[in-house]
């Protein structure tokens, strides 16, 4: 009976740890990853320092490497934005018509 109770209790702490960490959006990200890029301070101090383990750091930064790498061989295809999906639209209305 106890036992259930400990894992029952960690259930718990687990569930309020996943539900008040923190999330970075993209732009904090590249941020936290440009300035280990700069050197300026070690990356054991900037995960320090921002709250990430050195772990997150280094799996954005392959992330963003990656990123870069495909961007730069055009092997990703932008995303139209809705104005130009509607453009887009208008225009082959009017051609069928």
């Amino acid at each position: 009976m106890r036992k259930t109770a400990k894992s029952s209790g960690e259930k718990i702490i687990k569930d309020i740890k996943r539900a008040t960490r923190k999330q970075y959006s993209s732009e904090e990200k590249i941020r936290i990853v440009l300035d280990g890029l700069r050197g300026e301070d070690s990356i054991a101090e900037l995960c320090r320092r921002e709250g990430i383990s050195q772990g997150v750091y280094y799996k954005w930064s392959k992330d963003f490497m990656d990123a870069g790498k495909k961007r730069s061989a055009g092997d990703t295809a932008r995303a139209a934005t809705s104005d130009e999906v509607k453009d887009l639209r208008r225009e082959a209305r009017d051609l069928k018509d």
